[in-house]
């Protein structure tokens, strides 16, 4: 079984969802989109993902507003506002009849292309836009269990080329780092910034705690996490040190603990890095309780309604 921060607990209904592109609904195996799309030929698209809690698409404005900003970024003209996106969402939960536990992932390419191009003028419709509901928990055994890290030699790039923070189709860089992660033995890949400081995961973003102060990078070379943003925003509101700062794997292997935060599992334990133990719990107290804490933000988020 694939161990990671995206286990989640099987659930049958997944096989009879409506997937939604571009205006229509598809069954799970007749979901399909054209081999001339700018997200398959170049990798020329963005996405967003949340995450529905009792009915409320927590931290939504927060998740609009980086897709909008991806969407400037890379220059695509979106042909509909943050307003009829939400109510596209929200349609394809009612007929999906999801209220709780779903992630949402909303991916929008350029559009078609007359004839295979990294060319944008060469696009003849679109944007395309594609949601994927799914009922999808966390595995609560996996996150006990907590998850291992490998330092990448592949680095986060520097902003002038592709900024970390961009969250685009484009992600083959992580997904290398990734595969030398698993050849290593381990379930994720931690990956260094251009000037060799601890940036983020492959696919999450990376904390540690060292004497009861959090720590994480400056956020110049990783992607501007929802999550990440809510546990530092945690640590504000209930008077907890974090720093974002520049650190090493100095740091990290003589941290207290560590773990990674990301939309689907939240806060994710790691205990162990390089083949080195980190903390002496699989799941440490004070990471624990910072779980607590951004949790609380979730229950508020839900209960204003947004």
């Amino acid at each position: 079984m694939v161990h990671g921060t995206h286990n989640a607990i099987a659930d049958d209904r997944n096989k009879d969802i409506e997937i939604y592109i571009n205006g229509e609904y598809f069954k799970r195996e007749d979901a399909k989109i054209s081999v001339f799309d700018s997200g398959y030929l170049v990798g020329d698209g963005i996405w967003e993902a949340l995450r529905l809690h009792q009915g409320v698409l927590v931290f939504l404005e927060d998740h609009l507003d980086r897709l909008w900003t991806s969407a400037a970024t890379v220059g695509m003209t979106l042909s509909f506002s943050k307003t009829e996106l939400t109510a596209i969402v929200r349609d394809v939960l009612k007929i999906n009849k999801m209220t709780d536990h779903v992630h949402v992932r909303i991916m929008i390419t350029r559009g078609i292309k007359k004839t295979p191009s990294q060319d944008p003028r060469l696009t003849i419709s679109g944007p395309n836009i594609v949601i994927i509901p799914e009922f999808k928990i966390a595995s609560e055994e996996s996150k006990e269990q907590g998850i291992t890290l490998f330092t990448s030699t592949i680095r986060r790039g520097s902003p002038d080329y592709l900024d970390p923070r961009l969250n685009c189709h484009s992600k083959l860089h992580e997904v290398q780092a990734l595969i030398q992660a698993i050849e290593a033995g381990a379930d994720e890949a931690l990956m260094l910034d251009v000037n060799g400081f601890v940036s983020t995961c492959n696919a999450t973003n990376f904390f540690i705690i060292k004497n009861h102060e959090v720590w994480t990078s400056t956020g110049q070379y990783c992607m501007n996490g929802i999550t990440r943003a809510k546990v530092i925003e945690a640590c504000r509101i209930n008077g907890i040190t974090c720093h974002q700062k520049n650190f090493s794997l100095f740091d990290v292997y003589g941290a207290d603990e560590a773990f990674v935060t990301g939309t689907f599992g939240g806060l994710t334990p790691v205990n162990k890095i390089d083949g080195r133990k980190i903390g002496e719990q699989s799941y440490g107290d004070f990471t624990r309780k910072l779980s607590a804490l951004y949790h609380d933000l979730i229950e508020e988020a839900v209960a204003y309604g947004k």
